[in-house]
């Protein structure tokens, strides 16, 4: 599977790609305010981004909207004033595959032209019908996830009679979208903890595999998810451990790439899992120096 993301080539069915997470928001569940208060801290989100690169990531997500459960949606105009110079900022730090994490067409629009390649939305092409003609305009690539319900309502007693077959069906309309309007570069996200219980993700991760008969990679998303707490009782900034086991038995089954806040850990499982598989895992030349 050869993608083309910018001046970037990547095999994506070599080894396991990293994406690394930048919310710029004041209240996503792990790390709110972390890059924004008030106004974005564009110095500190290009740093940790180029510290993102270093530790091993292959890409750079970058949102302005918590999608947490129970959150409430902001103005396109609000999310790209806390975006956009941070996309600017870290395109000109660095050639790495941009991803925009939204669902709104106008804030797609605005982030590839300063310098995104990609757009990841969380509603597969649903909540907005114009953002695959948007994705297409710029020859952009895609991210297409399952949600069930919406940020605010989904996980409000979400239900399934077969949670794999319901994820694959909504991701083949999502293709057909994204297909129809032109886009060339689609890859597939189960959606972790978007409108599903504990044994629904449990599930997803060990069926990835059938996701992966579609024929397009897989994004697994389950960095310091609430699911990990469900069974080991834990605050967010210390669910590194359930992450990594969650991600080692998603890379088994199928993930291509693995979208994370902790790079630099992930990234070194990541190599391992690869090795034991026999893929070629790319050892990048990272200091083991903490953050």
């Amino acid at each position: 599977m050869i993608y083309k993301f910018g001046n970037r080539t990547y095999d994506l069915s070599s080894r396991t790609f990293i994406m690394g997470i930048l919310n710029i928001t004041p209240d996503s569940f792990s790390d709110g305010g972390k890059y924004f208060n008030g106004i974005p801290d564009t110095d500190k989100a290009a740093a940790d981004a180029l510290q993102m690169i270093k530790d091993g990531a292959d890409f750079i997500d970058i949102g302005g909207e918590s999608t947490r459960p129970g959150s409430e949606s902001i103005t396109a105009d609000e999310e790209l004033c806390r975006i956009i110079p941070v996309i600017k900022a870290v395109s000109k730090a660095t050639d790495i595959p941009i991803s925009v994490d939204t669902y709104k067409s106008e804030v797609a629009e605005e982030a590839l032209k300063e310098g995104a390649c990609i757009v990841n939305d969380i509603s597969g092409f649903t909540f907005d019908k114009k953002l695959p003609s948007v994705t297409a305009k710029y020859n952009a690539s895609c991210i297409l996830m399952h949600i069930k319900g919406t940020p605010k309502n989904m996980q409000k007693d979400p239900v399934y009679s077969d949670v794999t077959k319901e994820v694959i069906n909504f991701l083949q309309s999502s293709v057909k979208s994204a297909f129809d309007s032109g886009i060339n570069q689609i890859i597939l996200d189960p959606g972790i903890g978007f409108g599903k219980s504990l044994d629904n993700n449990m599930t997803l991760i060990r069926e990835l595999h059938k996701i992966k008969i579609l024929g397009y990679p897989v994004l697994l998303g389950t960095s310091r998810k609430s699911f990990i707490d469900k069974i080991f009782a834990s605050p967010s900034e210390e669910r590194l451990e359930g992450t990594i086991a969650s991600n080692v038995i998603g890379i088994m089954n199928g993930a291509d790439i693995l979208r994370v806040h902790d790079v630099k850990e992930n990234y070194k499982a990541a190599v391992i899992a690869d090795r034991i598989l026999n893929r070629k895992s790319e050892l990048k030349n990272i200091s083991n120096e903490q953050q």
